[in-house]
């Protein structure tokens, strides 16, 4: 999805946000090309320091981006990890012991105050810090005794795209630093991130169907549970659908009642041990009579009302959600556009949030 002066994303609102998307593939690659052995230098130093446990800081998009971290740091390192509250040192003036503790800060801007705030307090209570950001020059990066830059280059949309891969990418070949891999089973991303952007016409035939939707549910599990979460977030700052993320198994318990035949549900399939466990949410959610569109395998979309399918074939499970997310981009895109909308001015955002 190339834009030139002819094409019609150069003329119409979302122009922005629609060629920040279409640099995803040449994002991908330069991370891979230039970005990956900074990123394998900086994972050796931290692998130095034996961290025990590791605490991940983050807002919106970048909170996403975290949550896959903690999936890929649990999963592939067996380290324990949780989500930081930043309030409890920036509000309440907590002084934890973190010794020993790896606290990693994902955020695009590197500007926010309590961002900034909460790594600097976590360096000062032993931490090892490292930032994640697309600004190496920002405030969290000099606060931080450790940086990765994810190579993006300016983003000028209000709703993140093209960060939010180039850090799951670079946070990724970090964990795989980590365990002392060389991330080479990512060299596909580029090719298959393009082949994605290149199917945008099913895309806007999907989108009709969400033109008049009061609200929506998205549903996944395992590693692809931040995808979800973050395709809520996309539909909801752009086209202002109220959009519901659920774990799989936390939609069975509750959430599942407000389901039914004009709901509808968005499951995100991993091929693997995720869509595996999210198979018996599959069924009652067929068994409620759902509106269910499914982005995952072919096998998962031929069993649903509708969907889109993810070349998942020799592709980990732990690099699907780079590939996940790229069409609920332009789901959000695509939907906030028929509805007379401009996802490049989502109203009440800036781009820096600066929360404290």
């Amino acid at each position: 999805m190339t834009v030139t002066p002819s094409s019609p994303y150069s003329e119409q609102p979302g122009r922005i946000m629609s060629r920040e998307m279409a640099e995803q593939p040449d994002v991908l690659r330069r991370i891979l090309d230039v970005g990956a052995p900074r990123i394998r230098r900086t994972a050796e130093e931290v692998a130095a320091k034996r961290p025990r446990f590791v605490l991940l800081t983050a807002r919106g998009t970048s909170d996403h981006a975290a949550l896959y971290a903690k999936y890929l740091l649990e999963v592939r390192l067996g380290l324990p990890c949780g989500l930081t509250s930043m309030s409890t040192t920036t509000a309440y003036s907590a002084k934890p012991d973190l010794r020993d503790v790896l606290v990693i800060t994902v955020s695009q801007s590197g500007g926010s105050p309590d961002l900034v705030a909460s790594t600097q307090a976590a360096r000062e209570a032993g931490a090892v810090t490292l930032a994640v950001t697309n600004n190496p020059d920002s405030p969290l990066a000099a606060v931080s005794e450790h940086h990765i830059d994810i190579l993006a280059g300016p983003e000028k949309a209000l709703p993140a795209t093209k960060t939010y891969t180039a850090s799951l990418l670079a946070l990724y070949l970090f964990v795989e630093g980590l365990r002392g891999g060389d991330g080479a089973q990512a060299g596909a991303l580029p090719g298959l991130a393009a082949d994605l952007l290149a199917r945008q016409e099913e895309i806007r035939a999907l989108a009709a169907r969400y033109r008049f939707a009061e609200r929506m549910v998205i549903t996944s599990r395992g590693y692809g549970y931040p995808t979800a979460k973050e395709a809520a977030l996309k539909l909801m700052e752009t086209s202002y659908i109220p959009a519901l993320a659920y774990s799989g198994a936390d939609l069975l318990h509750g959430p599942l009642a407000m389901v039914d035949n004009i709901s509808p549900v968005i499951a995100v399939v991993t091929d693997g041990r995720g869509g595996e466990a999210l198979q018996p949410v599959l069924d009652r959610l067929r068994g409620r009579g759902a509106d269910l569109v499914v982005i995952g395998p072919k096998a998962q979309v031929e069993q649903a009302s509708a969907g889109f399918v993810l070349p998942t074939e020799d592709v980990a499970e732990e690099l699907q959600p780079i590939l996940e997310i790229i069409p609920l981009q332009l789901l959000a895109y695509e939907v906030t556009i028929a509805r007379g909308q401009d996802p490049d001015a989502p109203r009440a955002l800036a781009k820096v949030t600066e929360t404290r």
